[in-house]
C-alpha cells in the first residue's frame, strides 16, 4: 500500500496536499510535503550497439519480459561493464536486506527547508550490484519507461553500502524498453542529504541489430496506402516510445484501466490517452467488460514480437496510413526541419480527422503530430 514508484501514482490525497510517503522502519513511514522524487533527464539521444555471447542459450535477448532477464542480458552482453568503465566486474548483491541505521536531510516542498528522517533496520532491495577494482555499482532495473522515479530506490542502497565498503558506491538506474538499455549514473553530492543527487552520465545500448535508413522511411512512404480514419479520439499522446512501452506490458498481461494506471508511470487521464492512442493505430482492442479490459491485437502480438529493426518500420508503417502523419512527414523531408504547429494544424484542416473541429483543439493534438513524425526521423539516427 505504501509503494509508489512514481508521483503519478500517489493517491490523490496525498496529490492534493503534497505529500510523499517513505519507509523508517520495516513497518512505520513517514508521511509528509517533502520532495521524494526525481525526474529523469535525457541528456544522450545515440545508441551504442553491442554482440550478444553467442555461446549463452539461457538468455533470449529478442524476448525480455522482466527486469531480472534484462540485467542479467545487460551484464553477459558487456553493457554493464562499458557503462562502469571496468572490464572486470563481477555480480555480488542483489535482494532484499536491511538498511541498518542512518539519517538524513530532505527537501520539505512547502517550507522550503530540510526536514530530517532517521532510518531504521527499513527494507531495501537492490536489483544487481557489480564490483570492480575501483568502484561498487548499485543498479535499480525497470521494464518501464517514465517520467521519473523514487530516489529513495537508489539512495537507502548507496547509505548502506557506502558504510560496508571501502570503494565508491555508484548508483545506477536502469530502463529496458523497445529493445534499447538506457542506463543512468546518479551521484550523491551531499551523502546525507536525500536531494542532492546529480546525474553523472547517461548511455543507452542495443543489441546486434541492423541499422534503419532514410530509403527505409521513404520506401514505406512511396509504398503505404491511406487508411479511413477510425472512429476513435485523434490521438493526444506525444511520446511514442511509450505507447511501445504500454504494448510491451499488454504483451505479457491484459490490464484494465486501474492496472495500467497503478503498475505504471501514467494517472488515469494519461492511460486514456494511451490506450486511445494504441487503438488508434490498430495495437491495442478493448473489451467492454466492466471495468473495461485492454489487450493487444493481433497485429500488435504479431508487431512487439518482431525483432527491433524490423518493429519499428511496421510501426512506422501503421503511423504513415494515417492521412496527417503521412502528409506531415513528406513536408518535414521537404523542409528539411520539424513543421511547426501552424503547418500541422493546416494539415489537420485539409484531411478528414474523427470528431476534431476546433481549432484550439486542432492546436494541443499538433504536438503529437509533430512528437510522432520526430519519432520517426529520429530512427534513421541509429548508429
Amino acid at each position: 500500500m505504501a509503494k509508489f514508484d512514481h508521483k503519478s501514482q500517489l493517491p490523490e490525497i496525498f496529490k492534493k496536499h503534497s505529500l510523499s510517503i517513505l519507509p523508517i522502519t520495516r513497518g512505520s513511514y513517514i508521511i509528509s510535503q517533502f520532495e521524494a522524487y526525481k525526474s529523469f533527464e535525457e541528456i544522450n539521444t545515440e545508441i551504442t550497439k553491442v554482440k550478444f555471447p553467442e555461446y549463452i542459450e539461457s538468455i533470449d535477448y529478442e524476448c525480455i519480459t522482466s527486469e531480472a532477464m534484462a540485467i542479467n542480458c545487460a551484464y553477459v552482453s558487456g553493457i554493464i561493464a562499458d557503462f562502469m568503465e571496468d572490464e572486470r566486474i563481477l555480480p555480488v548483491v542483489s535482494g532484499r536486506m536491511s538498511s541498518l541505521e542512518f539519517e538524513f536531510i530532505i527537501n520539505n516542498t512547502k517550507q522550503k527547508d530540510k526536514l530530517p528522517v532517521y532510518v531504521s533496520n527499513s527494507q531495501i532491495e537492490i536489483d544487481g550490484g557489480y564490483e570492480g577494482i575501483e568502484n561498487l555499482a548499485l543498479i535499480e532495473a525497470k521494464n518501464s519507461i517514465s517520467d521519473d522515479f523514487l530516489i529513495r530506490q537508489l539512495y537507502y542502497p548507496y547509505r548502506l553500502w557506502s558504510k560496508k565498503v571501502s570503494k565508491k558506491v555508484k548508483s545506477i538506474f536502469m530502463t529496458y524498453s523497445n529493445d534499447i538499455f538506457s542506463f543512468y549514473e546518479y551521484s550523491f553530492l551531499d551523502p546525507k542529504n536525500y536531494n542532492s543527487l546529480v546525474l553523472v552520465k547517461q548511455k543507452n545500448y542495443i543489441i546486434d541489430q541492423e541499422d534503419i535508413s532514410l530509403g527505409d522511411i521513404l520506401s514505406i512512404l512511396h509504398d503505404v496506402k491511406l487508411k479511413k480514419e477510425p472512429e476513435i479520439p485523434f490521438p493526444q499522446a506525444d511520446n511514442f516510445k511509450r505507447i511501445i512501452n504500454l504494448c510491451e506490458l499488454l504483451l505479457n498481461d491484459d490490464m484494465n484501466k486501474e492496472d495500467i494506471v497503478s503498475k505504471y508511470d501514467f494517472d488515469p487521464r494519461q492511460a486514456d490517452y494511451y490506450t486511445n492512442a494504441g487503438m488508434y493505430l490498430g495495437l491495442i482492442k478493448k473489451k467492454d467488460t466492466n471495468p473495461i479490459i485492454y489487450s493487444l491485437s493481433n497485429i500488435g502480438k504479431k508487431i512487439i514480437r518482431q525483432k527491433h529493426r524490423a518493429r519499428q518500420l511496421s510501426l512506422v508503417k501503421l503511423i504513415l496510413e494515417h492521412e496527417v502523419f503521412n502528409k506531415s512527414i513528406k513536408l518535414y523531408i521537404k523542409k528539411g526541419e520539424s513543421p511547426t504547429k501552424n503547418e500541422i494544424t493546416n494539415l489537420m484542416k485539409e484531411s478528414y480527422i474523427h470528431n476534431v473541429k476546433s481549432e484550439v483543439t486542432m492546436m494541443r493534438r499538433s504536438s503529437t503530430v509533430i512528437s510522432w513524425t520526430n519519432w520517426i526521423l529520429s530512427l534513421v539516427n541509429i548508429d
